[in-house]
C-alpha cells in the first residue's frame, strides 16, 4: 500500500505552476542548447548545465510532486506527452506520479539526502571564505592550465600568488577543493573527502547551497519541477556570485567584479553570501521534507508476492 496522504492540482493551478516554471528557467535552457549546437562557451551559465548534468529537455518539462494528482484533458497528453508515460499514472481525468515505477536507488539517495540537509541545517554556517576556491584554482599556475581559457585574469599571477597567500583559505567543500591548484592544497585549513562530505558540508558554502539543484535534480521527478526550478534559480544567484568573486575579468559580459583582494569586497561578498544562505536554508528544508516523503515510500512487490 501506498503510504502517501494526496492532493489534487486542478488545471488551472497547475497550468499556472507550469507557466512559472518556464518563464524561470526555459531562458537559461534554450540558450544553453543554442550555444552547444554553435559550439560557443559561456564562462558563467554553461556550468549549470555541464557540471549538475541535469538536461535542459527535463529541466523545463513540469512534473507534480509525488502524491499530487493534477486534472488533465487530451489536449495537455498532446502537448506534454511525457504526461502519459513512464512513471504518470492515469485515472480517468487525473494523473499522478507512480510510485509502482520509483527504483530502490532512489528510494536509497533520497535517504542519502535527507540525511546531508540534517547534517548541514544542524551544523553552524562558516562565512568569510570570499569565495577564495577560484582564486585557489589558478593558484600559482601557468597560463596553459588555467580552467577559463580565453578570459584574462584581473591581476598578475604574482599579485594573486600574495593575495591567497595573505588569507585563510578555508574551503569545505569536496568538489571546489579537488580542483584546487596543487600548490593551493596544502594551504586549506580543511581537507575534504568525498567520503566526509556529510561531515565537512555547511550552510554559509556557495557551493553546498548551489547543490540543492544537483540533489533535487537527482530526485526528480519525484521531488517535482517546482522544487527543482527553485533550487535551480537559486543556483544562478550562486553561480554569478562565485564568477563575479572569481578573479576573472568577465566585465565585457556584464558581470561587475567583487573585488575581494579589498576590504569592500570581502564585506559585499559575504553580504550577498548571507543572503544566499538565507534563501538555501528554507529550499534546504523543502528538500527534507520531499527527500524524507520518497524514502519512506515502501518497495513495490512484483505481482503474486505478499
Amino acid at each position: 500500500m501506498e503510504s502517501l496522504a494526496h492532493s489534487q492540482l486542478t488545471r488551472h493551478d497547475w497550468h499556472a505552476r507550469q507557466e512559472a516554471h518556464l518563464n524561470r528557467v526555459a531562458e537559461m535552457a534554450d540558450a544553453f542548447v543554442k550555444r552547444r549546437s554553435r559550439g560557443v562557451r559561456h564562462p558563467v551559465h554553461d556550468f549549470l548545465f555541464t557540471y549538475y548534468n541535469f538536461s535542459p529537455a527535463k529541466l523545463k518539462r513540469w512534473l507534480p510532486p509525488l502524491g499530487t494528482w493534477i486534472e488533465i484533458e487530451e489536449q495537455d497528453l498532446i502537448e506534454m506527452p511525457w504526461l502519459a508515460a513512464t512513471p504518470m499514472q492515469r485515472s480517468e481525468n487525473s494523473c499522478k506520479l507512480d510510485v509502482s515505477a520509483m527504483s530502490g536507488g532512489a528510494r536509497g539517495l533520497a535517504q542519502w539526502v535527507a540525511s546531508l540537509c540534517t547534517a548541514i541545517s544542524q551544523r553552524a554556517p562558516r562565512f568569510r571564505c570570499y569565495g577564495l576556491h577560484e582564486w585557489a584554482m589558478v593558484y600559482r599556475q601557468p597560463r596553459e592550465q588555467v580552467r577559463h581559457q580565453g578570459y584574462e585574469l584581473r591581476l598578475s599571477p604574482e599579485t594573486m600568488a600574495r593575495f591567497v597567500e595573505s588569507q585563510v583559505l578555508c574551503c569545505s567543500h569536496y568538489d571546489a577543493f579537488r580542483f584546487f591548484a596543487p600548490e593551493a592544497k596544502p594551504l586549506n585549513l580543511l581537507q575534504p573527502m568525498l567520503e566526509t562530505r556529510e561531515e565537512m558540508e555547511q550552510g554559509a558554502c556557495l557551493h553546498a547551497n548551489m547543490d540543492l539543484y544537483k540533489w533535487s535534480s537527482k530526485l526528480w521527478p519525484w521531488v517535482g519541477s517546482d522544487l527543482v526550478g527553485d533550487c535551480f534559480a537559486l543556483a544562478c544567484e550562486g553561480r554569478d556570485l562565485d564568477m563575479r568573486a572569481s578573479p576573472y575579468d568577465l566585465s565585457h559580459l556584464g558581470y561587475e567584479p567583487v573585488c575581494i583582494e579589498t576590504v569592500e569586497g570581502r564585506e559585499q561578498y559575504e553580504m550577498e553570501q548571507r543572503l544566499l544562505a538565507e534563501k538555501a536554508a528554507v529550499l534546504r528544508s523543502k528538500l527534507y521534507s520531499a527527500a524524507v516523503l520518497i524514502a519512506e515510500q515502501p518497495p513495490m512487490l512484483p505481482p503474486g508476492i505478499q
